[in-house]
């Protein structure tokens, strides 16, 4: 018999048959990892399995590469908190979305985790949208696809630095740029320098994130980004 406890955010929930909910979780030690809840498609379990809820978690399996039963504890309710707020209601949609379609199963991140939970804790108060923003650029980073806003990567300069190559992810300075600037992904000096976004900064580090979701991540699995993501972005215009 396999098992093991641990802490996680819920992804997604189905029914299946009259009462079990198959389930995706994101957990701290052991990934984005699936298992069927009993009698979790039942009245009582619904305020508990809610999309973005944090739950404390009971895996057990007679194999390691079976689906497994969890039982489950809801430690923190999020979807509840928020209801009145659709923006961070599509918000944490997206993220769980992404977290589904980016993570490979049972693969422990956690320092994306930990940003993760963060994030989800502060849908809704003030700053949160800059908070999800960077979120998208850190889910990059940590499935293996970080942009590099370092240095221009054709004079090598730190300052001034102006542009992302949408082909390399590089940042590029005006110098740098020249005539080809209008092919280049406009880059937020508050990226650069970590001051707070403004609304030009916002939508433009989603611009930013949102290309290399599609063009490095999404291309790489041949598929496309979860719908959730556009639906938030279609708000936000």
């Amino acid at each position: 018999m396999m098992d093991w406890r641990d802490q996680g955010i819920l992804l997604s929930v189905r029914k299946h048959g009259e009462a079990t909910a198959l389930t995706e979780v994101f957990t701290a030690l052991h990934g984005r990892h699936a298992g069927a809840v009993r009698g979790g498609a039942s009245r009582r379990m619904a305020p508990v399995l809610q999309p973005g809820a944090q739950l404390d978690l009971h895996w057990r399996a007679r194999l390691e590469d079976q689906m497994g039963n969890f039982t489950v504890e809801l430690l923190q309710p999020r979807a509840a908190h928020i209801l009145g707020d659709r923006l961070a209601l599509l918000a944490l949609g997206s993220i769980c979305a992404l977290c589904r379609f980016a993570l490979p199963e049972r693969a422990p991140y956690p320092g994306l985790y930990a940003a993760t939970t963060e994030l989800l804790d502060t849908l809704g108060q003030p700053g949160w949208l800059q908070s999800y923003a960077l979120w998208e650029l850190t889910l990059l980073e940590e499935t293996g696809f970080g942009l590099d806003l370092d240095r221009c990567a054709v004079t090598g300069a730190q300052q001034g630095l102006a542009y992302v190559s949408p082909r390399t992810g590089r940042a590029v300075t005006i110098e740098g740029a020249g005539e080809y600037s209008a092919r280049l992904l406009p880059l937020p000096a508050a990226l650069v320098s970590g001051a707070p976004l403004d609304t030009t900064d916002l939508a433009q580090s989603l611009a930013l994130s949102g290309h290399f979701l599609q063009h490095w991540l999404a291309h790489s699995m041949e598929k496309r980004l979860p719908e959730a993501r556009a639906r938030l972005i279609a708000a936000l215009v």
